[in-house]
């Protein structure tokens, strides 16, 4: 039996005895400190309702209050004590009688793009004798809220720079929604981590391969694949696919794929099993017809080396051959295409390039700037995966859940803290804490104000003793974050 009482790290279990006597309220807040990416000073805000949903509402009522009090009190006791945290449980069992959980969380909308530094919630506790939850749930909101806000602000980063060239090249907008690509679920640290990243990613685009982030889209934020577009992909082969058909015969897997089992719409080539410049040099010129003569895309998918050099070519190869033309080169040389009203050459629409492989934001815009250097619109796929998604951390944007305010004996005290050997990041703010837009529409935090101002600036009420109060959908945070660009 699982209990979200012990969801924490095991120092958060007696903090309610160490406060000082008469402590009542304890008012704390969710902030990104600050980047380590450069050229990002705001962070997206996203991943809070799946959190109040699923933890907040559906596991402390299915896995604590629902069950009875002994059971889920022997339980907490049991693992305190084994683990040489012996404390009474007298406040367990009271949160148990009461019934719900104690808490107000006031927060930014979803899709909001916060500013380094802004609070994106705020919560506290609404019954005195619970000053104790507001900070004992630090624990599990860090580890689920960080991620999806890092992943939809990382996407959001992809997002600008490709909408940037295919703007600069004369390319399709449109045709952006489907340029970045989720590959990152089988990466990532676990499927829960994965669901959260892939969710965070599709509020910029809407392909992916990670299939549970729709599911998660739909039980958690109003999505529907029914009536709207929510995330979609094409099928595609891997490696053993094409070794399963023989490396002598490879051109007589591609001749399958292309005109049986996939005669018409798009279908992703996996072409580097072997020799991928004899792909581009022999298959695919002598395939030619058949391709162009498809009603639909095939997409020829490298994936090793370096992306830059594959696609737009590699300076250092000898003058003249495939690697140092690249791939747009080679597609161009075979199946031509069209110059566009702003002068750069645009693949004909039967052929198309994905590549997926240790793609990075600085990699995408590399290759974007090569391509258009090179005249070409770059309307290739970028498969975004676990090497971007993965690799980061809370530390990423600094964020944190921390104490700014209390309450002892009916007194409002402005708490802090401004370590002296720290560079300034772990200062905090003090006091209660109100967001508010200025007349630029700029969010700015206000400290040391007062229970109406946090109740009247930016913050929305979201979930007040157990229950939920607002119910964000995908589609009003894409708009939101659309509109924000």
């Amino acid at each position: 039996m699982s209990t979200p009482l012990t969801l924490i790290d095991f120092y958060k279990a007696d903090h309610r005895s160490q406060y000082p006597k008469g402590t009542t309220t304890v008012f704390s807040n969710w902030t990104p400190r600050k980047s380590r990416i450069d050229d990002i000073d705001s962070v997206v805000f996203f991943g809070l309702q799946y959190y109040v949903k699923e933890y907040l509402i559906t596991r402390w009522n299915r896995d604590f209050f629902d069950r009875p009090k002994d059971q889920v009190v022997d339980r907490y006791r049991r693992r305190m004590r084994n683990a040489g945290i012996d404390i009474d449980v007298e406040h367990i069992e009271a949160l148990h009688d009461l019934g719900h959980l104690p808490i107000e969380i006031r927060a930014l909308p979803e899709g909001t793009e916060v500013p380094i530094g802004v609070p994106m919630f705020v919560l506290w506790n609404t019954e005195p004798d619970f000053f104790w939850i507001t900070n004992y749930l630090e624990t599990s909101l860090s580890s689920i809220i960080w991620g999806p806000s890092t992943a939809a602000t990382i996407a959001r980063k992809y997002r600008r720079i490709l909408d940037h060239w295919i703007a600069t090249t004369g390319g399709d907008p449109d045709f952006v929604d489907w340029q970045g690509h989720d590959f990152s679920y089988r990466g990532m640290y676990g499927t829960e981590a994965a669901m959260l990243s892939g969710a965070g990613h599709l509020l910029s685009f809407t392909g992916t391969d990670t299939v549970p982030a729709i599911d998660f889209l739909e039980d958690h934020y109003g999505a529907n694949s029914d009536t709207e577009l929510v995330g979609g992909s094409v099928p595609a082969t891997e490696h053993s696919v094409m070794c399963m058909g023989t490396k002598d015969d490879e051109i007589a897997t591609f001749h399958r794929l292309i005109t049986e089992t996939y005669p018409t719409g798009i279908v992703s080539i996996v072409s580097d099993t072997w020799d991928y410049w004899k792909v581009w040099t022999d298959y695919l010129p002598a395939l030619r017809e058949e391709i162009l003569g498809r009603d639909g895309v095939v997409t020829i998918r490298p994936d090793s080396g370096d992306p830059v050099k594959i696609l737009v070519g590699d300076p250092d190869a000898p003058a003249g051959s495939p690697a140092h033309r690249g791939s747009y080169e080679l597609a161009w040389e075979v199946f031509g295409g069209t110059v566009n009203d702003a002068g750069y050459r645009l693949l004909d629409p039967h052929i198309n390039l994905i590549y997926g492989d240790s793609i990075t934001p600085e990699r995408c815009e590399a290759i974007c700037a090569g391509l258009a250097a090179k005249g070409f619109v770059p309307k290739n796929i970028f498969g975004i995966g676990s090497y971007t998604y993965q690799y980061n951390t809370r530390d990423t944007f600094g964020f944190a859940m921390k104490a700014t305010a209390g309450e002892v004996d009916g007194e409002l005290r402005e708490i802090f803290k401004d370590p002296v050997t720290d560079d300034g990041t772990k200062r905090s703010a003090r006091g209660l804490l109100a967001v508010f837009r200025d007349d630029t529409g700029v969010l700015r935090l206000e400290e040391q104000t007062t229970w109406e101002a946090v109740r009247g600036c930016a913050f929305e009420p979201v979930f007040r003793n157990g229950e939920l109060l607002r119910d964000e959908t995908l589609a009003a945070i894409r708009r939101r974050l659309r509109e924000a660009a």
